[in-house]
């Protein structure tokens, strides 16, 4: 009897860690987690940067000599004009006007004079034979005199309407490029008054601004070099042409020109530009400041490599304007992470993304 009563407790035993095996907790793998990464780069180690806009080292506002009313606009922003090109036409009638009103007036002070010098001509045979007095020829040789400069001033009126008159059409002084358009057909604009902007684009440099506390250092650099914005990897070399004297009232910084010497075709004017300027540290590695974490432990950054996300501590030279300056414990071209940090784990698997700069968004 009593092995018939074990047979069903083993029974039982068996069944329950059978069920006890099948419901076991065994700890899943941590979830992918996907993370946009991008490789730390080595740059110059650069005692400062400052961005600004690549500018032709030679330009100018044209504008008409005369005013009026711009009946046409005969090119666009972006245009490559030559010397003696016609820009735009202002309405020609006032001109027209104004050109044959000197005329009449030129017409109507020969007149004047043709009368004024025959009485000139006979008083003065009237006087040889005593027939009217000195006082009288005195007074007909002033008339003559009077009619004879208005006759000069009215021609002289009437070549400055007739170069009025080719005023009315705004050409360009020398070979360049139109950088800006500031009026259009149909304004009316008055003499002087700005019209186009043209630029020679064979010089060009970049305009910045340098904070006062940093005006020195500015003055002490030695190596300049000049990188774009729209590609990172190319730079040129640079030399501070212009420094304002005194410090802008509202912004309180130094207005700055570096001309770029032999700029590459790629600088375009109204390019985004930075000035480097460098230093005998030699090249450091940067990494984006977001890549930059502290926990309370100091700066570290998240690495990916072989597919698993590592926290390991850098030193930090400098926080730059293109990202921070490490100047320890990272490599170049080591894959640091950009964002998702706080949800990562040491060791935790992931799936990496490559950032796309900004300057390839669309």
């Amino acid at each position: 009897m009593p092995s018939r009563k074990l047979v069903p407790l083993a029974a039982t035993l068996c069944v329950a860690m059978v069920l006890g095996g099948c419901n076991g907790t065994e700890a899943p793998p941590p979830a992918v987690t996907r993370v946009l990464v991008q490789p730390a780069s080595a740059r110059d180690a650069g005692v400062a940067i400052y961005t600004g806009e690549i500018r032709a080292r030679h330009e100018a506002d044209l504008s008409f000599r005369v005013g009026g009313k711009i009946t046409s606009r005969l090119v666009d922003s972006g245009m490559t004009v030559k010397a003696g090109q016609a820009l735009a036409r202002l309405d020609p009638a006032d001109l027209q006007l104004s050109r044959q009103a000197a005329l009449a007036q030129v017409a109507a002070a020969e007149s004047e004079f043709t009368t004024a010098s025959n009485e000139r001509a006979r008083y003065a045979d009237l006087l040889a034979k005593r027939f009217v007095s000195q006082a009288a020829f005195d007074a007909k040789e002033n008339a003559y005199r009077s009619a004879r400069a208005r006759l000069e001033q009215a021609r002289a009126q009437s070549e400055i309407s007739g170069n009025q008159a080719g005023y009315g059409t705004l050409v360009a002084d020398h070979e360049g490029v139109i950088t800006a358009v500031l009026a259009d057909a149909g304004q009316v604009v008055s003499a002087g008054q700005p019209v186009f902007r043209l630029a020679r684009p064979e010089e060009k440099e970049v305009a910045i601004a340098i904070p006062e506390g940093r005006l020195a250092e500015f003055k002490a650099a030695r190596q300049i070099a000049v990188n774009l914005w729209a590609q990172p990897d190319l730079f040129m070399k640079g030399e501070v042409r212009e420094l304002a004297a005194a410090a802008d009232p509202a912004t309180r910084t130094y207005a700055a020109r570096v001309r770029i010497v032999d700029p590459l075709p790629a600088a375009q004017l109204g390019m985004t530009a930075r000035v480097v300027l460098g230093s005998s540290a030699g090249a450091a590695i940067v990494v984006p400041l977001t890549a930059i974490v502290d926990n309370g432990k100091g700066p570290q950054v998240w690495v990916a490599s072989d597919g698993k996300a590592t926290l390991r501590p850098v030193e930090v030279a400098a926080f730059r304007e293109d990202g921070a300056a490490i100047a320890g414990g990272l490599k170049a071209d080591e894959m640091v992470i950009l964002t998702g940090q706080r949800r990562l784990v040491d060791g935790q698997a992931v799936q990496t993304q490559p950032a796309v700069p900004p300057v390839q968004q669309r």
